[in-house]
């Protein structure tokens, strides 16, 4: 029986053991929900050809070339035992698209270009040669999942000089391309105290095109938090040369702020969001992004219309 829920294939690279759950989720088959909302934004034609990224359990390689035949089908993997794992799951299934084992983020250059790209790890900087084999009017479908809180299912169409241009479309959570994982945070000195107004758990609950503003202002900008059982809430801040601790209380009416390195993040993260808020607290779906041979950028409404 199929239940909208994700399903762990691999722990630590390998190294884990998936019958106890120990080790760190690193392979999974998505949740059926989040994956068939995947496919119906890449939208494939008939005869179009697909560069999936990260073929993980199989299950949506399979999926396309039910759609389009295996022929039209490349997949790419990094782990070479998820990929031979894979062929044996499609194998069976009666399937046969072409399995490359090597790095997605390089995307496939020996099959380009093609009509549609669709991504299955998590990816927080697109890599450009996805823009660069995929042919105009063209479509990349990925998981943007940024430095800063949830992630953004995103589809982006290429424009042909050079760009691909998008919106954001829902919610999603996926396991980091390997290239792209997050640093780990180890900093040293003395921290600087202070407090704040504003009461952290509005920033990372009262919306997620919140989420999306905080996270274009701040690309670099890493955030989790925690809520205790007396309703206390903690959220901490990192950079690539700072970090910071907010820690919210009930029984004070202003929370406590500790910050220390180079830069002030919970001063950067508190005047992004009020940005936000400035301008009247768009949604989601008012976001989208641009990805050019320099860089990506997140805007509100319009191209034009950088955040």
């Amino acid at each position: 029986m199929y239940s909208n829920a994700a399903i762990i294939t691999q722990l630590s690279d390998g190294a884990g053991d998936v019958a106890t759950g120990e080790g760190d989720y690193t392979s999974s088959l998505s949740a059926p929900g989040v994956a068939l909302e995947s496919l119906e934004l890449l939208d494939p034609y008939d005869g179009d050809e697909v560069l999936e990224i990260g073929t993980g359990s199989g299950w949506t390689a399979g999926l396309l070339c039910h759609r389009l035949g295996g022929e039209s089908v490349t997949s790419i993997e990094l782990d070479q035992n998820v990929l031979a794992k894979a062929a044996e799951n499609l194998k069976a299934a009666g399937f046969s698209p072409k399995l490359i084992s090597g790095d997605g983020a390089k995307g496939w250059p020996d099959g380009a270009p093609y009509d549609r790209v669709h991504v299955t790890a998590g990816v927080r900087d697109v890599p450009y040669a996805w823009v660069r084999q995929t042919r105009p009017g063209g479509v990349i479908v990925f998981p943007w999942m940024p430095a800063w809180e949830a992630g953004h299912l995103a589809k982006l169409t290429v424009t042909g000089d050079g760009k691909a241009v998008g919106r954001f479309h829902g919610g999603c959570g996926f396991m980091m391309l390997r290239s792209q994982r997050p640093p780990i945070p180890e900093f040293e000195g003395e921290f600087r105290g202070s407090a704040t107004d504003l009461d952290p758990r509005r920033i990372v609950r009262v919306s997620t095109g919140a989420d999306v503003a905080v996270a274009g202002m701040l690309p670099g900008v890493f955030g989790n938090h925690a809520v205790d059982n007396d309703g206390s809430f903690d959220l901490w801040l990192w950079s690539a040369d700072s970090d910071a601790h907010v820690h919210y209380a009930p029984d004070y009416k202003r929370s406590a702020v500790k910050q220390r390195g180079l830069r002030n993040l919970w001063e950067e993260v508190e005047s992004a969001f009020l940005r936000w808020v400035s301008w009247g607290g768009p949604t989601r779906d008012r976001f989208g992004m641009t990805v050019t041979a320099d860089g990506q950028y997140v805007w509100l409404d319009h191209p034009e219309n950088l955040v």
